[in-house]
């Protein structure tokens, strides 16, 4: 990876990563395809919707279809005919959100297939195993995940898991691309900690030690604690992240959210938000959230939002989304997905203009501004 800062305005960053499927620039909003795809949508309508980079997940590629298979069909790109950058996610969070399926040791992760119930055992060498066969542009390490609150002492052995988990990982691929094994492949670590500063402290200093990483990523947070402990904790976090390498917050969240760790130097954010709210019938705009499911829209002319220039917007009126809602139609999930995630998308893209043009400070506050 070619890592540049282009701008800082305040503490907000815009950068540009060059990999081996094209050149990244942030902020970066990552679509989740946690299984190769983006619920609703498909390669032609990410491209049209302008992603760099999206997000799939390895616990459940691993699971289904395999990853051997994957690196048959061509890895991740092959196969989803998707031609821009994937990350994949290693599966600690399913271990969290999975934890009734899920026992730990000190050297891995025993998972019970929410499929068929057969048992998966995942290392750090493991999960990276499957990640060179999906060929992903950015590969996520193995880390133990906590809910949030928690006590000390497992917050701690979290840490302690993590950090020698992360010492097996960059070592192992360190050795499997002297074997030519993931040449262009980067690795990211994950700092872990919950919300305590110690701990946090603790858990990036040891990480970012290991200068051999590409990037690192705050973990372990939209897991159960309040939004401002979340801001204050990845405000606190940053001081010990390396400055010329991306900065990644894992989970997270709300277009409120992207803004206020934007503001606190985060590079790369992943969520299923827009496209699950989408799902429900929550749409997001620049004025603020709309229910489509209201009575209200059922004979409103206007388009979800009218500042908006994805291809929803552009074709049709919130009466027909709110009657294909309530038709339970199928081409209702795949325009509510397009605009909420062209809209995260294009956040993004104006974010990015604004820090350039060092007006971070301004476009923050027209944001709130517009939302009354």
């Amino acid at each position: 990876m070619e890592f540049k800062i282009d701008a800082i305005s305040g503490n907000a960053r815009a950068c540009s990563m060059s990999m081996a499927h094209g050149v990244v620039t942030t902020p970066v909003f990552m679509p989740v395809g946690t299984q190769a795809v983006v619920k609703a949508l498909d390669y032609n309508d990410m491209l049209n919707l302008g992603a760099k980079i999206i997000l799939a997940n390895t616990y459940h590629l691993y699971l289904r279809p395999s990853s051997p298979l994957i690196k048959e069909m061509g890895g991740l790109h092959g196969f989803s005919n998707f031609p821009n950058n994937f990350l994949t996610d290693s599966g600690g969070f399913q271990a969290f959100s999975l934890s009734g399926n899920t026992t730990q040791d000190e050297n891995g992760m025993m998972f019970k297939s929410h499929i068929d119930g057969s048992k998966h055992y995942f290392t750090p060498k493991s999960v990276l195993d499957a990640q060179y066969d999906f060929n992903s542009d950015i590969m996520m390490i193995l880390d133990d995940l906590v809910a949030l609150p928690n006590t000390d002492e497992r917050i701690e052995l979290s840490i302690n898991r993590t950090t020698k988990w992360a010492k097996e990982a960059i070592e192992y691929h360190k050795e499997q691309k002297a074997k030519g094994i993931g040449v262009h492949q980067n690795i990211f670590a994950i700092i872990q900690g919950g919300i305590s500063k110690k701990f946090r402290k603790l858990s990036a200093e040891q990480l970012c030690a290991m200068e051999d990483y590409d990037g690192f990523a705050i973990g372990g947070l939209s897991v159960g604690e309040l939004n401002q402990q979340m801001y204050d904790t990845v405000e606190y976090t940053t001081q010990f992240m390396p400055k010329d390498k991306p900065r990644y917050l894992m989970g997270v969240g709300t277009p409120e959210d992207l803004i206020e760790n934007i503001d606190r130097g985060i590079d790369m954010f992943d969520c299923v938000m827009p496209t699950r709210n989408a799902r429900n019938g929550t749409l997001f705009t620049t004025f603020g959230r709309v229910n489509i499911k209201n009575a209200k829209f059922k004979t409103d002319k206007n388009p979800i939002d009218p500042k908006c220039n994805c291809y929803t917007c552009q074709n049709f009126t919130r009466a027909y989304l709110n009657h294909l809602y309530k038709a339970n139609e199928m081409t209702y999930f795949r325009l509510a997905s397009i605009h909420n995630l062209y809209y995260y998308l294009n956040l993004m893209k104006e974010a990015r203009e604004a820090i350039l043009e060092d007006k971070w400070k301004e476009f923050k506050q027209e944001f709130y501004n517009l939302r009354g």
